[in-house]
C-alpha cells in the first residue's frame, strides 16, 4: 500500500524551525503495528496518520515508541497538508476525531488555528526527586490530564535548565512542562517540554502542553490571550487564546518534504 507522506515544520514561519511532524494520508484502515513501525522509521517526535471518516478525518499520533492521545503540532501539520493537497478548502472548518476528543482546525492565508480542549492543572505535592531531576527550583507544581506542570522562578531558569533525562523518565507521567512568565519583549510566557519516557527527551514545540499552559496562566493573570514561546533548540511560537472549555492555538506551518511512502 502506497500513501502520501509529508514532513512539516509546525509552529514555525520558516523551514527548519518549530517542531517537525510526519503526516501520512492513508486511504484505508491500517494496523496499529504498521503505524508504529512507520513512526519508528521516520523518527519524528510525532507522526500523524490521517484517514477520511464520514464528513471529517480520523487522526492518530505516534512517537517512535508509543501512541499518544493528543498532539498539537502534528495536528497543525495535518491540517496544513490537507489544504495543500487539495483535500480541504482554505478557510473551511476541518474536523478531526481522535482519542483526545473531537478537534477542529481552520487554515487561512497560511495560518492554522486549532480548537483543542482546555486541560486544567490541579495543585499537588511535589514528587520526591523532581526538583533535582529538573535542576531548577519548583515554585508551583500541578497535575493535568496527560502531563505535569512546573513553574519556576523566571524565563532565564527555563532556558538554562539541563534536566537529568534518566531521572525524568522514571516519573509516571507522559511529559513535564517547565514554564515561567517571560522577562519582557514580544512573548508573555515561556516553556519547555520533556517526555523521555516516550522517547522524546525534549519536544521542540508542544501544542497540547499549551492546552495546560493557557488555563494555568489565565488563572494567574486574568488574561485570555498570550503570545507563547517554547524555548527549545529549534524554538517555536504560537498564539494561545482561552475560550471557555477550549484553547485556540494559532501558528504557521511549512512543508519541507513531500513524497510517497511505499
Amino acid at each position: 500500500m502506497a500513501c502520501r507522506y509529508c514532513m512539516v515544520d509546525a509552529f514555525a514561519s520558516r523551514p527548519f524551525a518549530g517542531n517537525p511532524a510526519g503526516v501520512c494520508l492513508v486511504e484505508e484502515e491500517v494496523s496499529e503495528a504498521w503505524m508504529q513501525s512507520v513512526a519508528r522509521e521516520v523518527r519524528q517526535s510525532e507522526t500523524a496518520f490521517v484517514r477520511r471518516k464520514g464528513y471529517g478525518w480520523e487522526i492518530r499520533w505516534f512517537t517512535p515508541t508509543a501512541e499518544v492521545a493528543l498532539c498539537g503540532h502534528a495536528t497543525c501539520a495535518a491540517a496544513h497538508v490537507l489544504v495543500e493537497e487539495g483535500e480541504e478548502d482554505e478557510g473551511a472548518l476541518i474536523c478531526f476525531s481522535s482519542a483526545g476528543g473531537d478537534l477542529e482546525a481552520v487554515v487561512d492565508a497560511g495560518t492554522v488555528t486549532l480548537t483543542f480542549p482546555a486541560l486544567p492543572a490541579e495543585a499537588a505535592p511535589v514528587p520526591e526527586g523532581l526538583e533535582a531531576a529538573l535542576g531548577v527550583p519548583v515554585e508551583d507544581f500541578r497535575v493535568s490530564t496527560y502531563d505535569w506542570l512546573v513553574r519556576t522562578g523566571g524565563a532565564i531558569l527555563v532556558e538554562a535548565a539541563e534536566p537529568d533525562m534518566k531521572m525524568l523518565a522514571g516519573f509516571p507521567v507522559r511529559g513535564i512542562i517547565l514554564t515561567a512568565a517571560s522577562d519582557g519583549g514580544r512573548y508573555d510566557i515561556i516553556s519547555r517540554f520533556f517526555a523521555p519516557s516516550l522517547g522524546i527527551p525534549e519536544d521542540p514545540v508542544t501544542g497540547s502542553a499549551h492546552c495546560v499552559l493557557g488555563p494555568y496562566w489565565q488563572r494567574l493573570t486574568g488574561r485570555d490571550h498570550f503570545q507563547a514561546f517554547q524555548a527549545s533548540e529549534r524554538g517555536g511560537e504560537l498564539t494561545v487564546t482561552v475560550d471557555g472549555n477550549d484553547v485556540l492555538l494559532t501558528a504557521r506551518a511549512v512543508t519541507v518534504m513531500r513524497g510517497v511512502l511505499e
